[in-house]
């Protein structure tokens, strides 16, 4: 995505966001990127948020992620949909190394000196999904403090794998309290899970999002291997249920292509919405997710199938 930003493509993805009334949308930014071209970098970013508001999208931007395969230089230059992977930041050898820290608190202070105080944003995420692996842990909570050092207007938050996470980020002086629930067994576990959430919410001042969700698998949790008809997306399994709670969410993705991390896409797994063409995989989940803003219209083309690049 920024590599080889495409203004052209940012503004017609985001146009298909409006299709289905989104608000807004979390994206990261990438540390390697800047790397190689900090003024490329911050022309291609101030495209996009301006692309969003543009769209009446407010944009959750994460600065580092810590799902993924390590942004090797053949990952990095690897523009085939169908090899591509999800790639994780900073490098392996960069996480694990203190001594090598200073680069991305350089990346973390240009970051707010540009957009710390942006009206554009949502909030700021340190980095997504730290979760409990303890050289990750302590690389987020770094950055996170480096974050605080140059605090602005704009919320800072971390992409939390649970909310269980949250009691040690809520130390750090985190904002927005975070959650991620892809895939659940059947849709009273999600009722029953939505509704703690709700008596979180009117415990705490702090705002609680769903950040991460995709479909119910029955039987079937996030590590198992799904059968062919949980291999595709279906967020009309959850959107109702989320949508009747009210909480703040954002489904992933917009955009169909395989699954991010490598078991998921291993196990033949695709998410995603619109085609690039703007067909949906599902106008009944573009109707459930258009819902959540009380119009439940769509009528755009539907093609349940996987794109030729990804046949393979």
């Amino acid at each position: 995505m920024w590599q080889y930003y495409e203004p052209e493509i940012i503004e017609r993805d985001l146009t298909y966001a409006t299709q289905v009334n989104l608000n807004a949308i979390r994206t990261w930014v990438s540390y390697e990127a800047w790397q190689r071209d900090p003024d490329a970098h911050e022309q291609a970013l101030d495209h996009f948020l301006q692309a969003a508001d543009d769209r009446d999208l407010s944009v959750l931007l994460g600065l580092f992620d810590a799902v993924g395969s390590y942004p090797t230089e053949e990952r990095l230059e690897d523009t085939d949909p169908a090899s591509a992977t999800g790639l994780s930041s900073p490098p392996k050898e960069v996480l694990l190394n203190r001594q090598l820290w200073d680069g991305p608190r350089r990346f973390v202070r240009w970051f707010m000196d540009n957009y710390r105080d942006d009206d554009r944003l949502l909030g700021i995420e340190a980095m997504n999904e730290p979760g409990w692996m303890a050289s990750k842990t302590a690389f987020a909570r770094e950055m996170f403090a480096t974050l605080v050092e140059q605090k602005g207007r704009v919320p800072l938050t971390v992409g939390s794998t649970s909310l269980a996470n949250n009691a040690e980020y809520e130390q750090w002086g985190n904002e927005i309290l975070q959650f991620h629930y892809n895939f659940v067994n059947n849709q009273s576990t999600y009722r029953t899970m939505l509704q703690r959430v709700n008596h979180l919410r009117e415990a705490v001042e702090t705002p609680v999002w769903l950040t991460e969700w995709q479909r119910t698998r029955h039987g079937r949790g996030f590590a198992a291997e799904p059968t062919p008809s949980e291999q595709t997306p279906n967020y009309a399994s959850l959107a109702p249920l989320i949508r009747d709670v009210g909480i703040g969410n954002f489904f992933w993705s917009l955009m169909v292509k395989p699954a991010w991390v490598q078991p998921q896409r291993k196990n033949g797994v695709i998410n995603g919405l619109f085609h690039e063409d703007g067909a949906v995989w599902s106008r009944e989940d573009a109707r459930a997710i258009k819902a959540m803003s009380g119009d439940a219209s769509f009528d755009g083309e539907e093609r349940s199938e996987w794109p030729e690049w990804a046949e393979a």
